[in-house]
């Protein structure tokens, strides 16, 4: 493609035949379809919403129903043999919103009967896992040919009604009534794809399927949806000039499932219509339920930037338990930075934000849902702002100390770390990731950690946490300047100012706040 050439920027569009036969940009995925799809088998994808699952899925289907002219000019064309056409059978349940099972059935049963129309079978029984058996035999034995099945959005009437255990047992169910199918045909069968957003256990949901092959965690196809440093510097090219590549970088790059990381198409592709920086995957639709989850715990965000976990921690999800580490990470919220196997063959993983569009976005829900007040919380992030570019700390006291009065007491009563300093030290640290400011936790120097460390306007300011019931008077500020924080930061160049904050369990509020420049 020439890259002097600017193209359609191909927002929201899921048919692979509407980007190449029009005027779009398209990032070549088929050298991937192609090791997946010339040895057929089961596999299961899960990524997060907006990443080009189902591009990938429609892509398949062009690619085994054999419409070689969409394909001419991309990885595949010449190593595919277009004379072998396979039927294809597509389920999707992205569209709409089930609320029962009643409503889960008619939907399959209304999937089945447009595939059995469009592919002029006829089918006799009545039950929907007879019919789904009976639709792929006659389709094999009529084009003599076994069939793809392609499943897209395989768990949102699950997820649709995660607040609902009820009803999203009664999905579960009627998801599995459906999927259990698969298992007795493989005779029938060349060629299964599963995407959805959540990884539900086998054993729930797809039961005696054990030839699923999960490519989410399998170096080799982490960018099988993305796009990565190469696609952007290549096939948008011409989008480029004007934007700092850099901050684009910052901002939307980071998702990596153990392989090369990649950026969120969504993110990328409104960038460049807009011409301007925003959360724009985040507000597509961040579950308020998520948001909920974690103000309800009393996360530690500090944490999230920084999560160790483990491979059974991340695959926990199902709707009688899940843990926190599977929702945030299979959701997007949180990516793996690092992978470890110190011993045995357990492999520990070291979770945290993608980019600084997840980081600044999430925390600022989080304030909002600690005070209950957006708009508060959205006017106290503004003016931190303003006290930062003037460098002027004393009233950063007085902000910090309004605001932590104006938490609800039944929040303190019901949080689980409210009698830390981690629940304290938790709300500065989300305001400021939530500016989209450079914010480190914990961060490393020869002496132990400093809590909080932020480089903002050419400044570093280093910030540690106390209780004053756990430590004596002042501690804050002497331990920076004890331990000598601030020498690793030195060969910056940059004004350095120490910041000791200390608390009081009694009155729920900052009773030291300390600065000295180093």
């Amino acid at each position: 493609m020439n890259t002097l050439i600017r193209r359609n920027l191909p927002i929201g569009i899921q048919t692979f035949a509407k980007i190449r036969e029009g005027d779009y940009y398209y990032v070549d995925k088929t050298a991937v379809a192609f090791d997946l799809a010339r040895i057929g088998g089961y596999y299961f994808l899960s990524r997060p919403r907006r990443f080009g699952k189902s591009l990938f899925l429609d892509t398949l289907k062009e690619l085994f129903e054999g419409n070689e002219p969409l394909f001419r000019g991309l990885y595949i064309h010449d190593r595919w043999d277009w004379s072998v056409r396979y039927p294809v059978l597509r389920i999707s349940f992205g569209s709409g919103l089930l609320k029962s099972r009643i409503e889960l059935d008619e939907k399959i049963q209304e999937i089945l009967d447009d595939n059995q129309q469009r592919l002029d079978v006829a089918v006799g029984r009545h039950s929907i896992s007879g019919y789904f058996a009976d639709l792929i035999r006659l389709t094999h034995q009529k084009y003599g040919q076994p069939v793809i099945i392609l499943i897209d959005e395989y768990d949102k009437p699950i997820l649709d009604n995660l607040t609902d255990r009820q009803a999203a047992l009664a999905m579960r169910d009627g998801l599995r009534n459906l999927y259990s199918v698969l298992k007795e045909l493989d005779a029938h069968i060349h060629f299964v794809f599963l995407t959805g957003v959540s990884k539900f256990s086998k054993v729930s949901l797809f039961s005696g399927l054990n030839n699923l092959y999960d490519l989410t965690l399998v170096a080799d196809y982490s960018s099988i949806c993305g796009y990565t440093e190469a696609d952007v510097d290549s096939v948008f090219a011409p989008e480029l000039p004007g934007l700092d590549r850099e901050r684009i970088r910052q901002w939307y790059n980071g998702y990596s499932w153990l392989g090369e990381r990649v950026y969120n198409p969504y993110d990328v592709l409104l960038l460049f219509k807009n011409r301007d920086f925003r959360p724009y995957w985040f507000e597509t639709g961040t579950p308020t339920f998520l948001v909920n989850f974690m103000s309800e715990r009393g996360f530690f965000t500090p944490d999230l930037s920084r999560m160790r976990t483990d491979l059974e921690l991340i695959s926990a999800f199902d709707v009688d338990y899940i843990a926190p580490e599977a929702l945030l990470f299979q959701t997007g919220y949180l990516t793996i930075h690092q992978a470890q196997q110190p011993m045995f063959g357990h492999w520990i993983y070291t979770l945290g934000y993608p980019n600084r569009e997840v980081e600044s976005s999430l925390n600022s829900s989080l304030l909002a849902a600690y005070s209950g007040d957006a708009r508060r919380a959205f006017e106290n992030r503004w003016r931190l702002q303003e006290l930062l570019m003037a460098n002027d700390l004393p009233a950063l006291r007085d902000l910090f100390h309004a605001f932590y009065a104006n938490i609800p007491h039944d929040w303190y009563r019901n949080s689980p770390i409210a009698q830390y300093e981690g629940y304290y030290a938790s709300i500065f640290y989300s305001y400021f990731a939530a500016l989209g400011l450079d914010v480190v936790v914990e961060d490393a120097t020869n002496h132990g950690r400093i809590d909080m460390t932020v480089r903002f306007n050419q400044r570093i300011y280093l910030f540690e946490f106390k209780v004053v019931e756990l430590a004596p008077e002042g501690a804050a500020l002497e331990q920076i300047k004890v331990k000598g924080y601030a020498e690793k930061y030195r060969g910056e160049g940059w004004p350095i100012t120490l910041i000791g904050v200390e608390f009081s369990r009694e009155s729920r509020n900052i009773v030291g706040f300390e600065i000295e420049v180093a």
